[in-house]
């Protein structure tokens, strides 16, 4: 099964745009991540940019409003993301406890939808967009 390892750094939903990253940590993430590729079951990662170098698309009023980043709102934001292939929820805990994560980060781990996970009707829906990449279609 995939799961998304969700990295949520204290701090980072009012990080200015430019990317202040200390050596050593990222060093260390490094490792962890040459770990994980190690294993066999690192299938993605990639580091975000802070909300202030972004933007969001909201459709409260039904029609699409765009803000540019910070977000005054916002408690927590996705710092970064691993998509990992574990037959487990508890092995992607285990590799998650296993990260050199810092006092001020959480990891949220969410799997990855299936089409094993869909309805028949779902699967006919999906499967009338064969070049769309979602999962195995079958």
């Amino acid at each position: 099964m995939r799961y998304m390892m969700l990295m949520i750094p204290k701090g980072y939903e009012s990080a200015g745009p430019e990317l202040d990253l200390p050596p050593d940590a990222v060093d260390k993430m490094m490792k962890y991540n040459e770990d994980l590729r190690a294993a066999g079951i690192l299938r993605e990662l990639n580091g975000l940019h802070p909300p202030s170098a972004g933007a969001r698309v909201s459709f409260a009023t039904g029609e699409p409003v765009v803000t540019d980043g910070p977000y005054a709102e916002a408690k927590e934001v996705v710092g970064g993301y691993w998509i990992i292939d574990v037959p487990t929820l508890q092995d992607a805990i285990e590799w998650a406890k296993r990260c050199p994560g810092q006092p001020n980060e959480t990891i949220e781990i969410r799997r990855i939808q299936e089409m094993e996970d869909y309805t028949e009707e779902v699967k006919a829906v999906v499967n009338k967009y064969p070049d769309v990449p979602l999962g195995e279609k079958g």
